[in-house]
């Protein structure tokens, strides 16, 4: 190849590689990877200008998601046919992008710890977890959102359900908000929590009077938590239980209403507590 490699010289080795690596992950038979992916990647950065195409591989870097993304993933989540398909292909891509991220940060990592910090540019991490956000959590967010929380209604009417399945989805809106801070939890919270709140709050409004009190409502919104839903959703969950009692006035017999045996009850607290 000479001294110095051009930038379409390099970036056919780069991309075989890259090409083997979402064969492998797509299962579909390859042989393995080799070191000429990182080899390549370093020469074309440390090159003397005008040919240090850093900034041209970095670009190319996100293509590499934006192409597989819309080309492959996406549309293998849309096809499904059914929800729970739907889920658990949701499920398998997140996993598969995770270790897409894993790999191509080290082949590229040259760029992390030379090109990004100067410029003071999004890390490969960001834009591989950034890309996943915009291509294919943002078009599916709705659409997840309400079949995860029809199979949590589900589960509350007496149905089984993929109660792991369930826990791995949210686990994504999760994760896909908190990256580079676990204290963040804006996309659990906007895209999935404020709607599972206000359907909880519906459907037992809709549901309350044949059955039980909002205690009992609450105590297995609480069970509900335990198992998938995030730990921080306890809270806010249970204060619902509080603001929202006057809606929920279910009469049984043999069980004290909200308003008679629990009035003056502070829920929050009682639930925190037990």
């Amino acid at each position: 190849m000479g001294t110095n490699i051009e930038l379409e010289e390099g970036w056919v080795i780069i991309q075989k590689q890259i090409t083997k690596l979402i064969n492998i992950i797509e299962g579909v038979p390859e042989s393995s990877m080799d070191a000429s992916i990182h080899a390549t990647v370093y020469s074309m950065c440390t090159q003397r200008d005008p040919r240090d195409y850093s900034a041209e591989v970095y670009h190319r870097y996100k293509g590499v998601y934006d192409d597989y993304l819309s080309s492959k993933v996406l549309p293998a989540i849309q096809e499904k046919n059914d929800d729970v398909s739907m889920l658990q292909e949701l499920v398998k891509r997140w996993a598969n992008h995770k270790v897409m991220v894993s790999k191509l940060c080290r082949f590229f990592n040259y760029l992390d710890r030379f090109y990004i910090p100067r410029r003071k540019l999004p890390s490969l991490k960001d834009i591989g977890f950034g890309c996943f956000h915009e291509i294919v959590h943002e078009d599916m967010k709705v659409k997840v959102r309400d079949a995860v929380i029809v199979l949590i209604n589900e589960e509350r009417q007496g149905k089984e359900i993929d109660r792991a399945l369930v826990k791995d989805v949210l686990e994504i809106f999760v994760e896909i908000g908190n990256v580079n801070d676990k204290e963040n939890l804006d996309y659990y919270v906007n895209d999935f929590e404020t709607a599972f709140l206000t359907d909880m709050v519906d459907y037992y409004t809709r549901n309350g009077s044949s059955a039980i009190t909002a205690v009992e409502c609450f105590r297995r919104e609480k069970d509900t938590i335990s198992h998938y839903l995030h730990t921080s959703t306890e809270e806010k969950l249970l204060k619902q239980a509080q603001d929202q009692g006057e809606p929920l006035r279910p009469y049984h017999i043999g069980v004290p209403e909200w308003g008679a045996g629990c009035a003056g009850l502070d829920i929050t607290s009682y639930y925190l507590a037990s």
